[in-house]
C-alpha cells in the first residue's frame, strides 16, 4: 500500500483538482504513481464524499488466469488494511488495468481478455464492504471502461489518451514541481542487466571474485577476513565515488563493452531521431516520449564506462556482507548521495545471471538512497525488484513497507548518522589510547630523544591510517580529496 503523499505535499495545499469521467482518471494515474505503468493492476482508495484520493496499491498482472482471483484478493485486503494502518479506510476504490497489446493484438482485444479480471477485482473489493466506482483499462494509447455503459461516453473501442502534457492535471503537477519518470519498464530497464558483449566478461570477473572473496570471509581467523573485505569494499567505493564526482576516462577498455540500460523499441526509435532544440526542454512534469529515454540510456551507458568488471564484482560480492551493506547506506545526502545512487545502478546492472539473487543488496541500496533523496517512485521500483531478486531480504522488506505507508526516511537517516558518527569517534579514540601506552612505555625505558620521535612518527601514521577508513573528516571537504564528506545534517559531525 502506498499512502498518497503529493496529495499532503503536492498542489492539494493549494487547491484542489476535481477529475471529471474516465478520461480525467486516465490521464491523472501517471501523476499519481510517478511513472506510467505497464503490464500492472493498479487500485487506488478513494475517501469521503467527494471521492479523495487515498492510498493506492499496485503489482503486475498475473500472465495466468488461475492466479487472478487470489491477486484479487491480496490487493484488496492489501489496500485496506494499509488505509486502516494509517486510519484512513477507504470507501470507495478505482481499479486500472494497464497492459500493451502483444504482437498482433489490439486494445480492444486486451480489454475483453482481461475483462474476467476486473470483475474478480469488483468482486474482491465488495466482499470488503468497498465498492468500487470505476474499472478502466489502458492499452495501445487508449482507455476502456468497464462500468459506464454509455457508448457516447465510452465507446467499445476506446478512446485515445489526452496527449501527454496538454490536460489540467499535466499542468497542475507542473506548477507543483510533479514529475513523471518514464514508463514502469524503462525504469526497471535501468535496474537490470542489458546483455551485450560484456556480460560473459562480467560473469568471469564474478566468478574469480567470488573464488578469491569467500574463502577469505569463511576462512579467516576469529572473523578478521571479514573485516579486511569490509574495508577493501569500502575504500574501493569510495574511491569509486570520487570518480563519479571527477569523471575521468578509465585507461581499460573493458567496461566500454557494456552498453548501458536495455532500450525498449521506442526507445531505440528515439535515439535515431534528431536532438531536439535547447528550447523545446521539457516542462516541469511533463515527459516527452523518446527523448528522456535516450538522455538516461546515455547517461547509465557513461557510469557503466567508469567501472571495469573486476571492481564491479568485488563491490558486488562485497555488498553481500550486511555490515558493509550499512555501512554504505550511510553515503545517502549531498554529493554523496547522488553519486551513491549512480554506483549501486551500475552494480545492479552487473548482476548478470547467476548472480541475480547478489542483486537484492544493490538494489535496496538504490531504493533507500532513491527514498532518502525524496524520490519515491524510483525507490518503490527498486525495492520491488530487491523482493523479486530475493523476497527474504529483510532490509528490502523493512523499507519497502516503510516507504509504500509513507513514512519520512529522517528517522533511518538519523540512525546511520548516530552510527557513524560513534565509529568515528571511537575511530579517533583508538590511535590516542594507542598512543599514550607507547609514550609510558618509552618513559620507563628513560629514553627521552626516543620519546620524541616514536610520538611524533606513532601519531603521523595513526592519523594517515584513520583518514583512510574514516567516512569523513578533515580531508573530505571536496569530491575528488579524501573520503566523501557527509551532508551536513543534523547529528553530522562533518557538517558541522
Amino acid at each position: 500500500m502506498n499512502a498518497n503523499r503529493h496529495e499532503n505535499s503536492g498542489p492539494s495545499r493549494t487547491q484542489q483538482i476535481t477529475l471529471r469521467g474516465p478520461a480525467e482518471l486516465a490521464d491523472a494515474l501517471p501523476f499519481m504513481l510517478g511513472f506510467h505503468p505497464t503490464d500492472s493492476v493498479v487500485l487506488v482508495g478513494l475517501h469521503g464524499e467527494r471521492g479523495r484520493f487515498g492510498g493506492r496499491v499496485r503489482l503486475g498482472i498475473p500472465s495466468s488466469p488461475r492466479e487472478w482471483a487470489s491477486t484479487a484478493d491480496h490487493l484488496a485486503e492489501c489496500l485496506v488494511e494499509g488505509g486502516a494502518r494509517s486510519g484512513a479506510r477507504p470507501d470507495g476504490v478505482v481499479v486500472f488495468l494497464c497492459q500493451d497489446p502483444a504482437p498482433g493484438e489490439t486494445g480492444r482485444r486486451v480489454m475483453e481478455r482481461l475483462r474476467p479480471f476486473s470483475q474478480r477485482l469488483r468482486t474482491a473489493c465488495g466482499a470488503l464492504d468497498i465498492p468500487v466506482y470505476e474499472v478502466l483499462c489502458i492499452s495501445d494509447g487508449l482507455y476502456f471502461s468497464y462500468c459506464c455503459p454509455d457508448a457516447r461516453c465510452c465507446p467499445p473501442d476506446g478512446t485515445p489518451l489526452a496527449l501527454s502534457g496538454t490536460t489540467v492535471m499535466a499542468a497542475t503537477a507542473a506548477y507543483a514541481g510533479m514529475q513523471v519518470r518514464g514508463t514502469l519498464r524503462d525504469m526497471e530497464a535501468r535496474l537490470k542487466p542489458a546483455g551485450g558483449p560484456g556480460e560473459e566478461e562480467q560473469r568471469a570477473a564474478l566468478d574469480a571474485a567470488a573464488a578469491s572473496i569467500v574463502p577469505r570471509i569463511l576462512e579467516g581467523s576469529e572473523e578478521q577476513g571479514r573485516v579486511n573485505v569490509r574495508e577493501e569494499t569500502l575504500r574501493l567505493a569510495r574511491e569509486i565515488l570520487r570518480r563519479f564526482a571527477n569523471p575521468k576516462p578509465l585507461k581499460s577498455p573493458k567496461s566500454a563493452k557494456f552498453p548501458g540500460t536495455a532500450m525498449s523499441p521506442e526507445t531505440r526509435t528515439a535515439s535515431k531521431a534528431p536532438k531536439p532544440s535547447a528550447n523545446t526542454a521539457n516542462p516541469p512534469g511533463v515527459t516527452i516520449p523518446g527523448r528522456n529515454l535516450v538522455d538516461t540510456s546515455e547517461r547509465d551507458a557513461a557510469d557503466d564506462a567508469l567501472i571495469t568488471p573486476e571492481e564491479a564484482a568485488t563491490l558486488i560480492l562485497g555488498l553481500q556482507d550486511r555490515v558493509t551493506r550499512d555501512r554504505a547506506a550511510e553515503w545517502m545526502e549531498g554529493w554523496e548521495g547522488t553519486a551513491a545512487l549512480r554506483l549501486w545502478r551500475v552494480l545492479a546492472r552487473r548482476c548478470v545471471t547467476p548472480y541475480q539473487e547478489h542483486a537484492a543488496a544493490p538494489l535496496t541500496l538504490v531504493g533507500w538512497t532513491a527514498w532518502s533523496t525524496g524520490d519515491e517512485p524510483t525507490a518503490r521500483v527498486a525495492l520491488g525488484l530487491a523482493l523479486g531478486a530475493d523476497p527474504e531480504y529483510v532490509f528490502a522488506q523493512l523499507l519497502h513497507q516503510a516507504c509504500n505507508e509513507g513514512l519520512d526516511p529522517e528517522s533511518l537517516r538519523s540512525c546511520l548518522r548516530s552510527e557513524r558518527d560513534s565509529r568515528t569517534a571511537s575511530e579517533q579514540i583508538a590511535p590516542a589510547s594507542s598512543r599514550r601506552v607507547r609514550m609510558r612505555a618509552s618513559h620507563r625505558q628513560g629514553t627521552r630523544s626516543a620519546l620524541g620521535r616514536a610520538g611524533r612518527q606513532t601519531g603521523t601514521r595513526d592519523r594517515r591510517a584513520a583518514a583512510g577508513v574514516r567516512p569523513g573528516g578533515p580531508a573530505a571537504d571536496r569530491p575528488g580529496n579524501g573520503s566523501p564528506r557527509h551532508g551536513g545534517q543534523r547529528g553530522s559531525r562533518s557538517g558541522r
